[in-house]
């Protein structure tokens, strides 16, 4: 029995340690998915108030809702997941950043006003800006 627990042991034993500061290397973290879904919500708020259509109307918003769970969703993977504390000592301000942002969220997913889009979006890019600096070093 030892026999066999010492030669799996040897099979599943990694040949190499991988070492990243993320849970994967680098590159599969990334501010945009967070942006091309909140870019999708400030279209559908454009799309909206350009309709009479209530049957539309409505649906924008159902669609809407779902892209705003979204952001908040990239936004806390990239948060939760890729930033570390060496980014907190870096960049002081990043988890009023990422409160803002989520909030933001919130906000854009229960309004069709084109300024809390926009709001979320500027958010972003200043998430984007903090993200590019990280990875430069």
């Amino acid at each position: 029995m030892r026999m066999i627990a010492e030669r799996l042991t040897a099979w599943i034993r990694p040949t190499r340690v991988v070492h990243a500061h993320c849970d994967l290397p680098c590159g599969v973290y990334d501010p945009a998915q967070a942006r091309i879904e909140a870019e999708s919500m400030a279209k559908i708020v454009e799309k909206y108030h350009a309709s009479d259509d209530e049957v539309f109307r409505d649906r924008a918003i159902l669609i809407k809702e779902q892209r705003g769970e979204l952001v908040k969703h990239h936004l806390w993977v990239l948060w939760t997941d890729y930033f570390k504390p060496q980014h907190l000592e870096q960049f002081p301000n990043l988890h009023d950043l990422f409160w803002q942002a989520t909030k933001a969220a919130g906000q854009a997913k229960h309004s069709v006003d084109p300024a809390d889009q926009q709001k979320l979006l500027d958010l972003i890019g200043e998430i984007d800006d903090v993200f590019q600096k990280s990875k430069s070093g």
